[in-house]
């Protein structure tokens, strides 16, 4: 008979591709990973993984089994989605996770409003990036995450996966004080098309976004400094080194010296949750959802 939670770890390896990665992601120790996986091995008859350099690989069997646990694993949450619903109660726990703007500006409503409500619920939340979200979403290392599409890009989204709108959200450029357009009540982007510009790290959805927008424009950015969080775009442009792109979820003060101006052609990020398709029917995934877009409707009103 099959340990269910070894094949976890074995599944767990399969996904992040290193013990180190595994335990991390089971919140479990390395040798807690080896000494599973060596009891996993015994009970198959059949080496599993093998060394490769500083690190394992799975074994043509072991990628034989991976495949079979993950989807055994998948009919377990489908399971306990459905004794979770015809239960009806909202309890155990639930992992979200979001992109920093999103964490600051929705999670603190939501989790409180999860909390009155439904206090046997524990919930836990992280920061991370879309794409890292979804990547987690499908891993299972969290239950749920909000992500975004900017209007003229989508995020890849691939299948397996639900979806729930919760709010749309503009966007405004950020300049000095000292601006020629600061004191305009709009802009057009073309109107920029001389100045450097601040972004976010190269690789990540939003930086890929401003890229294709300014060049839709028919601009060439000239992006000359690279930040992941708002507060510190907003400091290099209140030094006067550039324009940003700054959302309004989520933004707090702005720093004096530092304008916002609204763009003509209206920038707007689509936000929403996505989660297991396989989590679907689970209570606490609906409280979750309900309880998003509750702070998203707060946000919008």
């Amino acid at each position: 008979m099959l340990n269910l939670e070894r094949l976890r770890i074995l599944d767990a390896l399969a996904r992040h591709g290193s013990v180190s990665g595994a335990a991390e992601g089971l919140h479990v120790t390395t040798s807690a990973v080896s000494q599973q996986l060596a009891k996993l091995e015994r009970e198959v008859g059949q080496q599993l993984v093998a060394k490769n350099g500083r690190g394992v690989r799975l074994t043509d069997a072991g990628q034989l089994l991976a495949g079979h646990a993950a989807r055994i694993l998948s009919q377990v949450a489908l399971a306990q989605a459905d004794i979770e619903a015809q239960r009806g109660r909202v309890v155990g726990e639930v992992r979200l996770a979001g992109f920093p703007t999103a964490a600051r500006g929705l999670f603190p409503r939501a989790i409180t409003t999860l909390r009155a409500g439904h206090p046997e619920l524990r919930v836990r939340s992280s920061e991370l990036e879309p794409e890292h979200g979804i990547r987690h979403v499908l891993r299972g290392d969290v239950d749920l995450a909000v992500v975004l599409d900017w209007s003229n890009k989508r995020l890849p989204v691939p299948g397996g996966l639900a979806q729930a709108a919760l709010l749309d959200d503009a966007a405004d450029v950020a300049v000095p004080a000292g601006h020629p357009l600061a004191g305009r009540t709009e802009v057009d982007l073309e109107d920029l098309a001389d100045d450097d510009w601040v972004s976010w790290p190269e690789g990540e959805f939003c930086h890929d976004w401003l890229v294709f927008t300014l060049r839709s424009k028919g601009i060439e950015p000239r992006i000359t400094h690279l930040a992941g969080e708002h507060h510190t775009q907003l400091a290099l442009i209140q030094a006067g080194l550039g324009v940003c792109v700054t959302p309004r979820l989520g933004r707090g003060p702005v720093p004096e010296g530092v304008v916002l101006v609204p763009v003509r052609q209206q920038m707007r990020r689509h936000i929403y949750a996505v989660w297991r398709t396989d989590a679907d029917r689970r209570p606490s995934i609906r409280a979750a959802v309900e309880a998003l877009r509750e702070a998203g409707a707060a946000v919008e009103g």
